[in-house]
């Protein structure tokens, strides 16, 4: 049976997840990026070097989803400060966000479904093995 009081947003608690976040986030740190060439006079190995550079690039794009989520949780922080009663609700259509996707995601600022609408989820499935030829 449908309880309305499970849609009740629970603030103390989600002030307490970003905090927990935010601190687990700090802690961790930036992911160090490894240099190409640690010696100018020292020659390359060439079968490292792309392993190398692979890892650089996926070490910066964590580092800048790092950022990204600390910047939303500093902001949902904000939020919560300024307006506490308003928190937790879909900015698009005003309802409640569901208390799980609050639980993951205490930062979220729409529903499922407004979230949907405004970024459509696009299908990077392969469907013939020659989708991708050049």
């Amino acid at each position: 049976m449908y309880d309305p009081s499970d849609d009740e947003v629970d603030v103390e608690r989600l002030r307490v997840l970003l905090l927990e976040k935010r601190d687990d986030l700090v802690r961790e740190g930036d992911v160090e990026i490894d240099p190409n060439k640690i010696d100018p006079t020292e020659r390359p190995d060439e079968d490292a070097q792309p392993l190398n550079e692979m890892n650089q690039v996926i070490a910066s794009r964590r580092n800048k989803q790092r950022a990204l989520v600390l910047e939303k949780i500093n902001n949902a922080l904000a939020r919560l400060e300024q307006d506490p009663d308003e928190f937790g609700y879909c900015l698009d259509c005003e309802e409640p966000i569901k208390p799980g996707r609050l639980e993951v995601m205490p930062w979220a600022l729409y529903c499922v479904k407004c979230e949907d609408r405004r970024n459509p989820r696009v299908s990077h499935r392969r469907r013939h093995a020659l989708d991708f030829d050049e």
